[in-house]
């Protein structure tokens, strides 16, 4: 599951960097195998608790997955999300410096991603701890390319209207970024019995309330 999380989110940039609607709606076609595979997994989940009744590290696991699986899903919406963002983009202008800076972010996400599925695989617990850190980076990107999209809206009105599509991109890789940091700290919990103490470091992200839709 976590494979085809990232495929998806890699795609669904990939798609937005091309300008290939076509890729953006397979993207948006294949969502309905990851819904499939937390389908599956919440019922296995399910039936564990209910027939073996398990305890100690048994019950943090069978918990930890089905916490996992549902940010796993979640991240899936997200690289639909963007898939859907690039093909209401369609041909309008939009600056290349913005596409560099979002294949930038994505890198770093994916990167934190990666290696939040290796703590999880592994039982890392400083892997687990280096994602939850690293999480202020992509706050601070994220706030970078936001006002750099917002500049660009001032500079040339042609790109007002994929300039809007952009920030909600932006905002879809830095909560996928946020998903990664939950599963870090969800194998944490399965290692140590408890999540970090520590609040977690975040940034200052730039709302997006009123763009909700």
């Amino acid at each position: 599951m976590g494979g085809l999380a990232e495929q998806q989110v890699v795609q669904a940039i990939d798609a937005l960097a091309q300008r290939n609607s076509e890729l953006a709606q397979k993207v948006i076609s294949r969502d309905i195998a990851l819904d499939a595979f937390q389908a599956k997994i919440e019922e296995k989940g399910i039936n564990i608790i209910a027939q073996r009744q398990p305890l100690a590290i048994d019950l943090r696991e069978t918990i930890s997955a089905l916490h996992i699986c549902s940010d796993l899903e979640r991240i899936g919406d997200l690289a639909k999300n963007i898939s859907k963002r690039t093909i209401a983009i369609g041909s309008e202008m939009l600056p290349m410096s913005l596409i560099s800076g979002i294949e930038h972010m994505t890198r770093l996400v994916m990167g934190q991603f990666k290696t939040a599925l290796d703590s999880y695989a592994e039982r890392d617990i400083s892997k687990a701890l280096e994602v939850r850190s690293g999480d202020l980076q992509i706050d601070a990107l994220n706030n970078a390319l936001f006002y750099q999209t917002i500049v660009c809206m001032g500079e040339d009105p042609h790109y007002m209207i994929a300039c809007t599509q952009i920030l909600f991109c932006i905002k879809n890789l830095e909560r996928i970024g946020d998903h990664a940091t939950n599963i870090a700290e969800t194998v944490h919990y399965i290692i140590s019995g408890h999540v970090p103490a520590s609040e977690r470091p975040k940034g200052n992200t730039t709302s997006f309330a009123a763009l909700q839709v």
